[in-house]
């Protein structure tokens, strides 16, 4: 089924999309998009869906076609801080802050969000396969983040970023095991099995 151009075509509406919050390390990204109304894509999907090489040529299709599109980081100690959920949020509310058209919607990808200054919003579960801002949203915020992620590597290459990008992958809790945790290892997850028989035994 094609994805929705449109919540509410009478409203000037903003796409919003998180990446990176199951990640053990690394940021959190988000990212908003304004898309015009008779905008069409019929390759544009939720990133999880496509490959990488899809991913990168959408977005330069996205930051071309889009009438304002805007990513935002929260960094892994701003993570432990607030948590992932109120990170993911406070990227959110960071990339809309830099649109320079004020939406006057937002379609927020998942079933939870915190109100943005006075915009009204509209929460939609898997939003990202649903409605073509979210996608566009989800593909800026993953690839943007894949490239924190590719850069980070070359400091800390023995956890696999490259490939991984900072999920709990096999590779990337050997890492840990072998190496310890880096900088940028959000230290209020669970980074590696044995700490939740820790847990479990201190309990």
């Amino acid at each position: 089924m094609p994805l929705k151009s449109f919540y509410d075509k009478t409203l000037i509406e903003a796409g919003c999309d998180e990446a990176g919050r199951g990640c053990l390390a690394g940021p959190v990204v988000a990212a908003s998009v304004i898309l015009p109304k008779n905008y069409k894509n019929k390759y544009l999907n939720d990133s999880k869906k496509l490959n990488e090489k899809q991913r990168y040529e959408l977005r330069e299709e996205i930051q071309h076609k889009a009438i304002e599109w805007a990513y935002a980081v929260v960094d892994n100690n701003k993570i432990d801080e607030i948590n992932i959920l109120n990170a993911s949020f406070l990227a959110m509310h960071l990339a809309v802050d830099q649109l320079k058209q004020a939406p006057e919607l937002l379609l927020i990808d998942g079933n939870r969000f915190k109100p943005y200054k006075t915009i009204p919003y509209q929460c939609i579960i898997k939003g990202d396969g649903k409605f073509l801002s979210i996608a566009a949203a989800s593909i800026l915020a993953k690839t943007y983040r894949d490239d924190i992620m590719q850069e980070l590597h070359i400091q800390y290459p023995h956890y696999r970023w490259n490939e991984n990008k900072g999920y709990p992958t096999l590779a990337h809790r050997e890492g840990i095991t072998s190496h310890g945790p880096t900088p940028l290892h959000r230290m209020s997850f669970t980074l590696l099995p044995t700490q939740l028989e820790m847990e479990f035994e201190q309990e």
